[in-house]
């Protein structure tokens, strides 16, 4: 079966939703500065999270109690076995038809082209959270992390051909093939190609420290104004790209810039700082913020987000601890919508 033949699509992360997924984090090598440092902002994260929806944290049977303590009791503590804590890029992309039914995507999963080893029990989570609630799933032919998509909920995906077409995930694939595959499991009708991703992102330049959706027709994208940062180049070719291109309505994009937050770097390397990194909830915003010498960029940021998302409040979030493990809020969340399993015979 085919999920667009079902009528199911992937509806836009501003829609309502029943729950947020999250893993707790496990691979201590990740953490320069510990575990506890880590898992400190995850929990603040998943606590922000749950005075909004209800928030299901993944965690290695071992770990139930730390989680717990940690994250106190509104969060569901709930033990699967796992070799990472990226629910983005290992978790369900969940879809809905039109009788509000939801479904579940299971796609493949190889730890970011191999960059971690091992990853066989992070490319299990996504089939036993759909077990576990009794969400039926699609297994899509395809090696695809969440953070290298956004879609509008209306038939247009927004990616990265630096990500999505690296031979690292599918090399055997074209990217006509990997098109056909996305059109048919998320009812994608127009693909919007940005060329490359945050500078030293080790994600092969995921598109959710990029651009995103804000509403329909709507882009949000960071840029960049220091002419002599690799990712001043990197913007111009994005905006470009976006301002000569429609969505699947055929409309003219509207696009809003945030400007980035200051370079900063963790034992040599440079850190993806991304306020795009950001998480919308039911009425709610939570996004992440540098501090620092970011108070500026910080503060325009939240003021542009609150601009654009003016009936919901804006939480920010303490960054920093997370983006030491390579990634954001974004990228430790997999949200699933609001509806009933759906019912195949």
């Amino acid at each position: 079966m085919i999920p667009r033949e079902l009528g199911f699509r992937m509806p836009a992360e501003w829609e309502n939703r029943a729950r947020t997924f999250m893993e707790w984090p496990v691979r201590e090598e990740l953490w320069p500065d510990g575990f506890e440092d880590a898992r400190r902002g995850y929990s603040q994260v998943a606590k922000a999270i749950a005075e909004f929806e209800e928030v299901v944290m993944i965690t290695r049977p071992d770990l139930i109690n730390n989680a717990k303590e940690m994250c106190g009791e509104k969060i569901k503590v709930v033990p699967i076995e796992q070799d990472d804590s990226w629910m983005r890029d290992n978790g369900p992309t969940f879809i809905v038809n039109n009788n509000n039914e939801i479904a579940g995507i299971n796609w493949q999963f190889n730890s970011w082209g191999e960059k971690y080893i091992p990853y066989n029990k992070d490319n299990e989570v996504a089939k036993k959270v759909l077990e576990l609630f009794k969400v039926p799933k699609f297994n899509a032919p395809l090696i695809l992390e969440g953070g290298s998509i956004h879609v509008d909920g209306q038939g247009t995906l927004l990616t990265t051909k630096q990500c999505l077409l690296n031979k690292n995930r599918n090399p055997n694939l074209s990217q006509a093939e990997i098109e056909d595959i996305l059109k048919k499991y998320l009812f994608i009708d127009k693909f919007i190609w940005l060329k490359h991703g945050l500078y030293g992102d080790e994600t092969d330049g995921h598109v959710d420290n990029v651009a995103c959706f804000a509403k329909p027709g709507v882009i949000v994208i960071q840029v960049c104004n220091d002419k002599k940062d690799p990712n001043y180049d990197i913007t111009l070719e994005n905006l470009k790209i976006l301002e000569n291109t429609t969505d699947a309505k055929g409309r003219k994009l509207e696009i809003i810039k945030i400007e980035q937050p200051p370079v900063r770097y963790l034992n040599g390397q440079r850190l993806t700082l991304s306020y795009l990194n950001y998480y919308p909830v039911n009425g709610g915003i939570i996004v992440p913020t540098f501090g620092q010498d970011a108070k500026d960029t910080d503060k325009k940021a939240i003021e542009t987000l609150q601009k654009i998302y003016v009936y919901r409040k804006i939480i920010p979030i303490d960054g920093m601890p997370i983006i030491k493990g390579g990634g954001n809020v974004h990228c430790i969340t997999q949200q699933m919508p609001c509806g009933t399993p759906a019912k195949f015979y």
